[in-house]
């Protein structure tokens, strides 16, 4: 994964991980760094709304839906361009 800000400049960033929880968020990394002992990264947030942004490992591994189910990693997930591997707004 490339350190925070070397795609900033990319029209179509490349995402290279994902992770997800039951009830519909998903967040698509495109650029990650170690940052005073936690890991920042930056990527597309499909939640209430869908937008870029920053966040941390430790905000993920704290998360729980109301059914105690916590954010995955998609294991299966392949990197991609954005636009191939986030899903159209309609899908």
């Amino acid at each position: 994964m490339p350190p925070l800000y070397s795609q900033e400049a990319e029209a179509e960033p490349t995402v290279y991980a994902k992770f997800f929880i039951s009830g519909g968020w998903t967040w698509y990394v495109t650029e990650g760094s170690e940052q005073e002992g936690d890991f920042m990264f930056f990527g597309f947030v499909v939640g209430f709304e869908s937008e870029f942004g920053y966040f941390l490992l430790s905000e993920l591994e704290s998360v729980t839906n109301p059914l105690g189910l916590r954010v995955e990693r998609d294991l299966s997930f392949r990197e991609g361009k954005l636009t191939d591997v986030v899903p159209a707004p309609d899908s």
